[in-house]
């Protein structure tokens, strides 16, 4: 194990390569090089706004991109952040000294509420530039708004809470419609709720935050001085299922849940967290006067929605007796505390103080501070500047801070972006596992980290925990990339080598019977799995030569199956000679190859079951590549054997029809020997023609003839038209079939003869049967009594002959008297054609002056012409024109000649000089003028050209010349 170790290490440094452009460094226990490049950007930074007031900031709200604020007692400076270069100026045209108490804007940016010093509350909307006073809130002094954030629209706040300083809970909605002088008011309804009480009476309602959670439900948490309230409930069916008076109404005769503490500010504040606009809030901070009350929201709690709470007492020198807090600020990890002079952050985690972020004396003291939920900027300002925080990755460091706490899954989750620290964490945690002795666990998080490999194997091997160390190398094997194949190699041998020493160390000792079925089926989990197949596929010779070191045939097996290695599986089982199993391994994944391979050694053992195997794959197996061991097996020529032989390659022939030569030549091997009786048959279904059959003639008629398959040679002979050699061997066997081999050649009469003279000589000569000599007389007529006497002895007489001689003198006679009447018949034939001669002599036809050649359907008599005894009638030229293609190529080429000749013949001479010409031309040995036309004519005006055979000739020519098909294609587009 230890060689294994210091191989796998040897591979991991020829592994390590260096990126290049980085330095030689050395790698630090988490393999990773940590090195700042630049700076780190603070999380909280501070930006003041490029802004002077013309009058004092008596307020400021911020929400989804809209800041507005309150200048002196009668300005109103609405911004849209997004066009902050067109800031809107209004005047609440106040005559009298009311002043601004405090504003509140909605989470859209749509709706403002100005609550005044005299009671009186002003509406403004984001679209509108009217402010508009809200006569049914007038005479309460507002102090805390809980908008709808399910229900709130641009023109719309749906119901909302109201808190004022006298402890009441009202419940109000909005409209921003503006109907003109007789229009209806903004402010749709204003309702008593509720009364906060301390243990003086009323308190103020320091704030408000109104949720909706599944299934209905509604919350509010509403704050005092000293008092934090829980309102929790569903909303009432009907017109009011969207308000709050439900709600409300549950806590009527009993005071809602509460959380108290002793100390007070004289004020209270509570801030939300919410990753997302309109999401649910995550988290809570409440300042009051004993520190900041922090915790979790959980909507899915029945009676509270509060969980995780602890209070953070507040940083030294901020409380009721210093510097008291103005206003608090949470963000995901942090609470902002507005101080006076300073702005103070607090981390959720730890309670430390991670900023302390000082403002200078010329600005004043600071006032208030806000969060836009919608952009996560904090905004904070004085009586003359505001200024804007900007949270930038505010959870870089909060892994460390979880990992201190040793809540490693929440670490993880805020570093998984950063392979560094998620390993330094990951080995933390492994570490810490393991120092609990939760060693699987820590094997689990060993693997994911980049610590020494030496390392982490020594220590589960000090601790003698196999189990968990191959957990760590099981893992550390799946995590291998393709081109690790030694990594990977060595791996695999060494779990491999721990599953089986485990085995053997748990096999035979019954009290460990199920931690050793345990064990083996991990053990298999391993070998099967998906995720490591590629690897052990490649370690696959390693592996089998281990599990055969530990004599673990089982898993042999097991594994190889898995690898789909079926000829080790099938080889192991012959070996043990359980054939059938190896014949089921066989039938069940149908490798061919393997078939081949293993089928001699089946077919001595179980012919039958595997001839069956055979027979149901059908056309996969090729029958040549099992002929061996067929040959192999029928050696021994028993019955059994050949039946099984023959009756695979019946099947491979008569239902797979094979063609193959040898399959067909083996098979008749096979009837030869062992079923004679269906050699004959299978000799006679193959056919008559030499051409059809698949099997070599002269090997089935050496293999018929050394076996005596007389019959079957015959059929042989037969087929390769030996028909002598098939009479003569017939003869020996039956005279019958060897009638019918005389009677093959049907269109060799001389052949037939002498095949029926052989019969005749064997019969009289050696049967001496002079009645079956006279039967072969009858069944071959071309066989004649005269024929057959010379093969009679000289003893017998003519009594045996007489009907047949009779018969003989009987045709001859037939025969004269035929041969009379075909005279007759061919003397009136003669007679009347000479008749008809005569007769063709005096025909004659009559052209008028109006006829027309037949072809061009110009004036017949223009030119020379032919005229035919059906009524057609041609121009010469016109006629030559039409026959010319229909003529074959040598009557062409004598069409031509015959031209060329007669246009070289001298013109035809008037009164006796055409008697010398001809005279001239006879003793000169060449055609006359007149032969030539003779000849002429015969070639072109021997038959009517549309009556005649070249009409019927041309029946198949089709009526556009292919050379020419292209040329009147495009002439007709």
């Amino acid at each position: 194990m230890a060689s294994i170790l210091d191989e796998y290490e040897d591979s991991l440094s020829r592994s390590a390569v260096l990126q290049p452009g980085c330095p030689s460094v050395g790698i630090p226990h988490s393999g990773y090089v940590n090195a700042q490049l630049e700076k780190e950007v603070p999380i909280f930074t501070r930006q003041r706004i490029d802004f002077t007031p013309s009058e004092r900031i008596t307020s400021l709200v911020v929400s989804c991109n809209q800041l507005c604020m309150s200048l002196g007692k009668d300005t109103l400076l609405r911004i849209d952040l997004g066009k902050a270069n067109e800031p809107n100026h209004m005047e609440l045209g106040r005559k009298d000294d009311a002043k601004v108490h405090k504003m509140f804007l909605d989470p859209t940016g749509s709706h403002l509420l100005i609550a005044l010093s005299s009671t009186e509350v002003l509406y403004v909307n984001r679209n509108g530039q009217k402010v508009r006073p809200l006569a049914r809130w007038k005479g309460q002094l507002v102090e805390s708004v809980g908008w709808n954030k399910a229900l709130g629209t641009e023109s719309s706040t749906g119901p909302i809470l109201v808190g004022t300083t006298q402890g009441q809970i009202f419940e109000a909605e909005l409209s921003a419609s503006e109907g003109g002088l007789f229009g209806p008011a903004p402010d749709l309804y204003f309702r008593p709720l509720y009364v906060l009480n301390e243990e003086g009476g009323p308190a103020p309602v320091c704030s408000l935050e109104a949720e909706r959670g599944p299934e209905g439900r509604g919350f509010v948490i509403a704050t005092t001085r000293q008092r934090l309230f829980q309102f929790i409930g569903r909303a009432a069916e009907g017109a009011e299922a969207q308000g709050f008076s439900g709600l409300f109404a549950a806590y009527t005769d009993h005071p809602p849940p509460f959380r108290e503490f002793p100390s007070s500010l004289g004020y209270s504040e509570l801030a939300f967290y919410t990753p997302k606009l309109r999401s649910a809030p995550r988290a809570f901070a409440w300042m009051m006067g004993d520190g900041v009350l922090y915790g979790s929201l959980d909507c899915g709690r029945p009676d509270s929605l509060l969980s995780e709470e602890r209070v953070w007492e507040y940083p030294e020198g901020v409380g009721p007796g210093a510097s008291p807090p103005l206003a608090i600020v949470l963000t995901q990890f942090h609470f902002l505390l507005l101080l006076a002079d300073r702005v103070e952050a607090v981390c959720t985690l730890t309670g430390q103080v991670v900023l302390r972020d000082h403002f200078l004396e010329k600005f004043g003291p600071l006032k208030h501070m806000v969060k836009d939920s919608s952009t996560g900027h904090l905004w904070s300002h004085t009586e003359r500047a505001v200024f804007r925080y900007q949270v930038q990755r505010e959870a870089r460091d909060v892994w460390r801070t979880y990992l201190d706490m040793n809540r490693f899954d929440l670490a993880k989750e805020y570093c998984r972006e950063r392979p560094d620290c998620l390993d330094t964490v990951l080995a933390r945690e492994a570490d810490f596992c393991f120092r609990q002795h939760r060693y699987l666990e820590s094997a689990r998080c060993y693997a994911l980290t980049q610590s020494y490999f030496e390392e982490i194997a020594l220590k589960f091997l000090e601790a003698h925990q196999e189990e968990a160390l191959a957990e760590f190398l099981q893992r550390k094997l799946a995590s291998l990339k393709p081109a690790e194949r030694t990594q990977a190699t060595l791996l695999t041998a060494w779990l491999t080598e721990l599953y089986l020493s485990r085995l053997g160390a748990l096999q035979g000792d019954p009290e460990a019977l199920n931690l050793y079925r345990e064990t083996r089926e991990r053990f298999r989990a391993f070998l099967s799995s998906p995720r490591h197949k590629e690897w052990l596929f490649a370690s696959r010779a390693s592996i089998h030569e281990l599990l055969a070191s530990h004599g673990d045939t089982e898993h042999m097996v097991y594994f190889a199956v898995i690898m789909q290695d079926y000829e080790r599986v099938v080889a192991y089982h012959c070996q043990h000679e359980a054939y059938e199993e190896a014949l089921a391994v066989l039938a069940r994944h149908r490798d061919p190859q393997l078939f081949y391979k293993f089928s001699p050694i089946l077919i001595r053992h179980i012919p039958r079951q595997l001839v069956d195997a055979w027979i149901e794959l059908g056309s996969r197996l090729d029958a040549r590549q099992l002929i061996p061991a067929l040959v192999n097996y029928s050696q021994g020529g028993e019955a059994q054997q050949v039946s099984q032989a023959i009756r695979y390659m019946e099947f491979c022939v008569n239902v797979l029809g094979e063609t193959e030569q040898a399959i067909h030549n083996y098979l008749l091997s096979l009837y030869a020997r062992g079923q004679p009786a269906s050699l004959l048959a299978y000799l006679e279904q193959a056919g008559a023609s030499p051409h059809r059959v698949h099997y070599d003639l002269k090997y089935a008629l050496r293999l018929c003839a050394e076996h005596g398959h007389h019959h079957a040679c015959v059929h042989v002979y037969k087929v390769l038209e030996l028909y002598e050699e098939a009479v003569d061997l017939a003869l020996q066997v039956d005279v019958d079939l060897a009638k019918q081999c005389a009677d093959l050649p049907e269109e060799d009469e001389e052949l037939r003869k002498k095949l029926w003279l052989k019969i005749a000589r064997h019969v009289v000569q050696e049967e001496e049967d002079v009645q079956t000599a006279m039967a072969c007389l009858a069944s071959c007529p071309l066989l004649k009594i005269e024929d057959v006497l010379p093969f009679f002895p000289d003893f017998v007489t003519i009594d045996h002959f007489k009907e047949a001689i009779c018969s003989s003198l009987k045709a001859y006679n037939h025969h004269i008297q035929e041969l009379q009447r075909e005279m007759e018949e061919a003397t009136a034939s003669a007679q009347r054609i000479r008749r008809d001669l005569q007769e063709l002599r005096g025909r004659y036809g009559t052209v008028e002056p109006q006829d027309k050649c037949a072809t061009c359907d110009f004036p017949l008599l223009n030119r020379p012409f032919y005229l035919f005894l059906c009524g057609h009638m041609f121009h010469a030229d016109c006629l030559l024109q039409a026959v010319r293609p229909g003529l074959p190529a040598y009557k062409q080429a004598r069409l031509e000649e015959l031209q060329r000749k007669l246009g070289a013949a001298p013109p035809p001479a008037k009164g006796s000089a055409r008697a010398k010409e001809a005279e001239g031309g006879a003793a000169t040995g060449g055609p006359s003028r007149e032969q030539l036309k003779a000849d002429l004519d015969e070639l072109v005006a021997a038959e009517c050209v549309y009556c005649g055979e070249l009409m019927i000739r041309s029946i198949d020519r089709p009526f556009i010349d292919p050379q020419r098909y292209e040329e009147e294609h495009l002439s007709w587009l």
